[in-house]
């Protein structure tokens, strides 16, 4: 709980925004907060409501919300090989019901195997935030510069360092391979063709395509329990 609240306070302040967005879909503040605390997960989010928005069928709604989530598959994989042996199934699929970028993070980055009472405990400091933040958002949102509400989405951008930098600074490897991942997620951003290709789409590539040749290039023994 007390590596998920900080990451809980940047959601609030991130998710005032998205809460706009909520009610710009004609949703009420509950709405809001029911599909934040069943969905974390902004892009998803920020898709399913404009959507919502321009009346779009179920159907489309739940594909471009897979779509935009897409990633999340590559982070559950990646934490069930960090699970401590013997944990049942229930367990997992709550595990991974709630893996966002930020707490797959600090997740991943703990020594040793995972116990699921951290996953529990960072996600009950943090999820209630990003949902309330959405309520509050939809009520309040509209009353706040634009300016502010678009300083406040910095947060989570320094929540992203925080993440990265400790780990970077400790092995060169890493460090390295931020940079790579810096450089070829721009580039893939501005190429012909990449680019048209969804933001979600090359992040899962990307990730794919790099983390195998990290493994490759540079593999590490498994840790000691």
């Amino acid at each position: 709980m007390q590596d998920g609240f900080p990451i809980g306070l940047g959601y609030f302040a991130v998710a005032f925004s998205l809460g706009i967005a909520a009610r710009n879909a004609g949703l009420t503040p509950f709405q809001g907060f029911l599909a934040s605390i069943l969905c974390n997960a902004s892009a998803g989010e920020y898709a399913g409501f404009a959507l919502i928005g321009a009346g779009a069928a179920y159907l489309e709604v739940a594909v471009m919300t897979f779509i935009a989530n897409a990633r999340y598959l590559l982070m559950s994989a990646a934490i069930s090989q960090r699970v401590k042996s013997g944990i049942r199934w229930p367990h997992r699929l709550l595990m991974a019901f709630d893996i966002t970028d930020e707490l797959f993070a600090i997740s991943i980055a703990r020594p040793g195997p995972l116990n699921p009472n951290y996953s529990y405990g960072s996600v009950v400091a943090a999820s209630p935030l990003w949902a309330v933040g959405t309520a509050l958002g939809c009520i309040a949102g509209n009353l706040m510069p634009p300016r502010l509400v678009s300083a406040l989405s910095v947060a989570l951008f320094g929540m992203f360092l925080a993440v990265i930098i400790p780990p970077a600074r400790t092995s060169r490897v890493i460090a390295g391979l931020v940079g790579v991942c810096f450089l070829f997620s721009y580039a893939a951003a501005r190429l012909p063709l990449v680019s048209e290709v969804s933001g979600g789409t090359r992040t899962i590539f990307l990730t794919v395509l790099l983390s195998a040749g990290a493994a490759v290039l540079f593999p590490r023994r498994e840790e000691e329990a």
